[in-house]
């Protein structure tokens, strides 16, 4: 049930860049930020860029963030990762193209990266795109490796756990809320250490406690447990 409540969480607000955990990873938010800046125009830089990192350091999240931030200025891009089993066709009223996780793309797929990846530096439509190691270590083919890391590169780093409880103390301060130590442990060892996923439970927990009219504490999240 747990692991289902994680699951559930996440859906009342999408990712974005204002609500990114940035810790280490300043420059990448701030090129992205530079990137979308130019609002008034259509000629955004068309060079690449590319993020790799681990699990839980936000590449997927910074893709969905700039997706949404396209579409709020009225932009469309084109999305492929590795889920993706049916494609569009490339359009070239696309501002950008967006390419997620792909070292775990398959020969199709890395068939269609490359056509999308010639078509938009054809077009100088940019390309931004993420995986879990640098370019030169990814297992793809010569001519979408070389694309991928011919442009900018940044190396995400995932937040330490003192930067973790740093922000899910900041973040239950902002709300009023008395977290203890005891309940951040328990946040942290009993749920996902994604830091996305433990502010939407932070969240829940600030909801069910007002609702209740209980202070939070661990007999309280399992409460909410037993009851969501």
């Amino acid at each position: 049930m747990m692991q289902q409540l994680v699951l559930d969480m996440g859906l009342a607000t999408g990712p974005s860049l204002k609500n990114y955990c940035v810790g280490s990873n300043e420059p990448v938010v701030a090129h992205l930020k530079l990137w979308l800046g130019h609002a008034g125009t259509t000629r955004r830089s068309p060079v690449p860029s590319y993020l790799w990192g681990g699990n839980a350091c936000g590449k997927t999240h910074l893709l969905q963030a700039t997706r949404a931030a396209l579409l709020a200025l009225g932009a469309s891009s084109g999305w492929l990762d590795a889920g993706v089993q049916v494609a569009p066709e490339f359009d070239e009223s696309w501002s950008c193209v967006l390419m997620d996780d792909v070292h775990a793309f398959s020969t199709a797929q890395q068939q269609l990266a490359f056509n999308w990846f010639v078509h938009a530096q054809t077009l100088q439509i940019a390309v931004l795109a993420s995986g879990s190691l640098p370019p030169a270590d990814l297992r793809l083919r010569d001519d979408l490796r070389t694309r991928l890391g011919g442009g900018h590169v940044f190396a995400l780093q995932a937040l330490s756990e003192p930067e973790r409880r740093a922000v899910l103390r900041q973040a239950a301060d902002a709300r009023g809320i008395a977290l203890s130590d005891e309940v951040m442990d328990f946040m942290l060892t009993r749920f996902s250490r994604d830091l996305g996923s433990l502010m939407e439970l932070l969240d829940l927990m600030d909801g069910y406690a007002l609702q209740t009219r209980r202070a939070i504490t661990i007999p309280l999240i399992k409460a909410m447990m037993d009851n969501s």
